[in-house]
């Protein structure tokens, strides 16, 4: 599915990420953890083609995407919900779940329906499709990014700190949901996350530190150790 081999990112002259390898499986529910400040936002932009490796590769089910421009990205199955999920404030709730067809390979096309299985995954957006996106909750705003990103009907769901910022009771939805997405649609997850019940969720964990990969391993095998060193404020 995705694989990154030897990837070195510079800010400048700075040097942020360092010799990164990382592989996501078909299926496969990935987590990438690490204190603040390690590089994790920067290696997601990077595989979205925000930010250009200087050396290193990138492949998506083999297909190297180095090259490929954010758009072609996201029209090859990488759907992306950033930190701060940057849903569209003055646009509908139906408005920006239908922004999600761009990244289909055929774009819209007249297609105008919105699939019941993204109200099957986030019911609360049904009754709010007028709603204006600005008017939600955070918790709200997250569900409509999440299942924005699910109407390009991607390969590879990438989430950053999907649960940042949100209370409790929206956290675990999110988590339900995410597991949901992947086991009744076989889609591959990657995200970043500090919330340790989230994290467990995951199938795989790697673990950054100065923009490095220092550790990885099956959550079922995560450590306090880990957890503490990697985790822990």
């Amino acid at each position: 599915m995705l694989k990154i081999t030897n990837l070195n990112v510079y800010y400048g002259e700075s040097h942020i990420l360092r010799n990164v390898d990382l592989t996501v499986t078909p299926g496969q529910m990935v987590c990438l953890i690490g204190r603040n400040g390690v590089g994790k936002t920067t290696l997601l932009k990077t595989i979205m083609g925000l930010l250009n490796p200087r050396t290193g590769t990138i492949t998506l089910s083999d297909q190297p995407i180095n090259k490929k421009t954010p758009d072609q990205r996201a029209k090859l199955g990488i759907g992306y919900v950033p930190q701060g999920r940057e849903i569209i404030p003055r646009l509908t709730v139906k408005e920006n779940l239908l922004l999600g067809l761009e990244a289909r390979p055929k774009g819209r096309k007249g297609n105008s329906e919105i699939p019941e299985e993204i109200f099957a995954l986030f019911p609360v957006l049904k009754s709010m499709l007028s709603r204006m996106g600005g008017d939600l909750s955070g918790g709200q705003q997250q569900q409509l990014a999440i299942a924005r990103a699910l109407m390009g009907k991607p390969q590879l769901l990438v989430l950053d700190e999907p649960t940042e910022g949100i209370q409790p009771s929206i956290i675990l939805e999110i988590e339900a949901a995410v597991r949901r997405i992947i086991e009744s649609t076989g889609i591959s997850v990657l995200l970043v996350e500090q919330h340790l019940h989230f994290v467990r969720q995951a199938d795989w964990y790697y673990a950054m530190q100065k923009g490095g990969i220092v550790a990885s391993g099956s959550t079922s095998e995560l450590s306090n150790e880990v957890i503490q060193r990697f985790l822990a404020v």
